[in-house]
């Protein structure tokens, strides 16, 4: 009786959503020698094992920071608590490819000093095969900022500005520019820019009958960063170089209170970080055919300290250097065998370095060597696609910290993935899919120093002693036009790396815990409504040849997801929101952002009080020139609903958290005009990873 309903749904959206398929309207994608062509772009793409949302021409997703925009996702949860997670997975974050090994507050951090129109695109890859590391956990999110380098300098300069009032006027505002060149021997990309970030969060730890401590941040953050590119054409092979560098400086002062104690404190952290990647692309007669070799070396180095205001005697004085190299070869190669079978094979060493201070005491020397190979097979036959792969990986960790010497950890294991699509028609299909991944502790969840804040009633603590986690992955999804997708999945994971309050003698701290087995479910459902369906009907709408993205439309979806824990009385926790897009006059475009939560249900061991992230956004934006100048105003959080309240189960105590959240800004995005519009696109920064596995094309 449900299929009944569903196939009928299906034939209507590929009715409604497939008038995109024209040569105007859609994005077209065709490499012929290394050449693409590409038109106007999507603003969400379904792919086998990814979800691509475009940042560059959504001006509700790129009006403020790279974490308010990120936040708007359907689907993906970002917050001090529950880290980075999309529809029930962990997210590995990586940068045009390449992991930014930033975890917990340093990654939140940075993504709020990132200016979103700095991003071109997100792809959040919930099924990731032989190809990436086993250590993506299970999904990945590849933040892309890179542009396309075109056969005559191009430049783009984008700004943006808000300010929130509590208490007092707090400003933010961004600068940023691309330039970008080619000619026939190699090409050349500069992108540069800044962020000012003025901003409050109040913190609160209590029980019913005792306060832990009430704390009130002001906060001064600054960033700015340069990202550099050249590309060299050598006959047919291409040679890629990249350098990145940004720096952070994060000021506040923090008035304190609670049981016993009342303080009011300075904290000071600085940020450096430093990435070379060198990637070479041998290219062969056959396009099928690639080898690439890829060089990479990224270095993070945080400084932390905590001071009484008005005295020179630190609380606090930690700082750490991670080091990270990676040396990969990936081979691809493609024949007839069924209809087309594609096959891939490679190879990886990685090792990371890092080193924890307390005090400029060594408390954590600590170091990580992985090497691997895989192999993984792509075919279609008919109308169904296949995928099978093994990914073997070797694990040596070893450390010591100032008292001790760490178990060593050594493991040879054997990684598979499948994944099996039904094609019901074009652009409609049934996905099903099995990996096994494993988690090994980050460098943040290890620091057994605290980087973030202490009173005497509450702190936090990282954990040297922590296990990698290994997870069994099962998902199974529904996918009609981009943008209409049913599935459910599920992980059961040994030795899941939590953060949890533990409490004693009046005191709390937040720390790092392996969590012996547990499993996850959850449930995932989105569904476009256009409005034209109300006004003209359905027959009537058919007749029209439209493009989605330029159309009124509302936008549903609703996701469940359940941590079931042993011992614990798990319940489910419900997400749901909707965005909404309508062309007003004058083509502007106005969109509506809403999120919200049941109530009751637990992640992990933090029960929720409130709604998660309950917030509704506005953003109007128009373009101007020709296109070439989008501006657009925003307003966050418009009814001022956005906060934290949760419980920390087998604690007394209760943590509420408030911030800024309630803006209104604007931003603009000017593109130097050009009379070149037939010039050669190539991307010259990154060698993105492969974007479509359905499969061989």
């Amino acid at each position: 009786m449900r299929f009944s309903i569903i196939i009928p749904m299906l034939l209507l959206i590929s009715n409604l959503f497939a008038q995109n398929q024209t040569k105007k309207d859609s994005i077209a994608k065709q490499e012929l020698k290394e050449v693409v062509i590409q038109n106007n772009k999507k603003s969400i793409e379904q792919k086998a094992d990814r979800t691509i949302f475009s940042f560059s021409d959504q001006a509700h997703l790129n009006s403020g920071s790279l974490l308010e925009g990120l936040k708007k996702l359907p689907g993906l949860i970002v917050s001090d608590v529950a880290g980075m997670m999309y529809q029930g997975k962990q997210l590995e974050v990586y940068m045009d490819g390449r992991p930014t090994n930033m975890y917990s507050n340093e990654l939140t951090s940075y993504l709020e000093g990132m200016p979103a129109n700095a991003i071109e695109k997100i792809e959040i890859i919930t099924q990731p095969g032989a190809e990436f590391p086993a250590t993506s956990g299970g999904a990945i999110i590849n933040i892309i900022t890179s542009k396309n380098a075109k056969k005559y300098v191009s430049a783009t300069y984008s700004n943006g500005y808000s300010f929130s009032k509590y208490t007092k006027s707090r400003h933010r505002f961004n600068n940023s520019i691309l330039i970008n060149a080619k000619n026939d021997w190699f090409g050349w990309q500069v992108q540069l820019g800044q962020n000012y970030n003025e901003s409050f969060q109040k913190t609160i730890f209590k029980s019913t009958d005792l306060l832990l401590s009430d704390n009130y941040s002001d906060k001064k953050n600054k960033l700015y960063f340069i990202k550099t590119g050249l590309k060299f054409d050598i006959k047919n092979d291409r040679l890629l170089l990249n350098y990145d560098i940004n720096t952070q400086a994060n000021l506040a002062d923090i008035a304190a209170f609670g049981y016993g104690f009342t303080a009011n404190d300075n904290s000071k952290t600085n940020k450096l970080r430093n990435e070379v990647s060198v990637v070479y692309q041998k290219r062969f007669q056959n396009t099928a055919k690639k080898l690439d070799f890829s060089l990479d070396f990224n270095q993070n180095q945080i400084d932390f300290n905590l001071h009484p205001i008005n005295q020179n005697a630190a609380t606090l004085s930690n700082n750490s250097v991670q080091n990270y190299y990676q040396f990969k070869i990936d081979f691809t190669n493609e024949w007839h065998f069924l209809d087309k079978t594609k096959w891939s094979i490679g190879t990886l060493a990685e090792r990371t370095d890092f080193e924890t201070r307390n005090f400029d005491v060594v408390n954590l020397d600590y170091t990580r060597k992985t090497f691997s190979i895989y192999n993984e097979l792509q075919s279609s036959y008919k109308s169904f696609d296949f995928i099978f792969g093994t990914r073997l990986e070797s694990y040596e960790i070893t450390g010591k910290t100032d008292t001790y010497t760490l178990n060593t950890f050594k493991r040879v294991r054997l990684f598979p993935n499948a994944t099996i699509q039904y094609n019901l028609m074009k652009d409609i299909f049934i996905n099903a899919n099995y990996n096994q991944k494993i988690s090994l502790p980050n460098t943040s969840a290890l620091n057994p120093n605290n980087t973030n804040y202490q009173n005497p009633n509450v702190n936090f603590y990282g954990n040297p002693n922590l296990d990698p986690t290994l997870f069994d992955n099962y998902e199974i999804k529904l996918s009609a036009m981009e943008y209409f997708n049913i599935g459910y999945s599920w992980t059961n994971a040994q030795n899941q790396v939590i953060s949890r309050i533990v409490s004693s003698n009046n005191s709390a701290a937040n720390v790092s815990q392996n969590l012996p087995k547990m499993s996850i479910h959850h449930f995932t459902f989105g569904f476009p409504v256009p409005f034209m369906i109300f006004t003209k009907g359905i027959k009537k709408m058919l007749e029209y040849n439209f493009n989605p993205d330029e159309i009124n439309f509302i936008y549903l979806y609703l996701e469940n997801q359940k941590h079931i824990i042993e011992g614990l009385d798990s319940k489910g926790v419900t997400y749901f929101g909707f965005m909404a897009q309508i062309i007003l006059p004058q083509k502007i475009k106005f969109t509506t952002n809403f999120n919200s939560s049941t109530t009751g249900g637990n992640y992990y061991y933090y029960q929720m009080n409130r709604p998660f992230y309950n917030q509704m956004d506005f953003t109007f934006s128009k373009k101007f020139l020709s296109n070439n100048l989008s501006a657009s105003i925003v307003l966050n959080d418009v009814l001022n609903t956005n906060r934290q309240d949760l419980s920390g189960i087998g604690t007394p105590f209760t943590y509420q958290n408030k911030y800024d959240s309630r803006r209104i800004g604007f931003s603009i995005n000017y593109k130097l005009p050009s009379k070149n519009k037939l010039a050669k696109e190539e991307n010259i920064l990154t060698k993105e990873q492969k974007e479509d596995r359905t499969l061989v094309k």
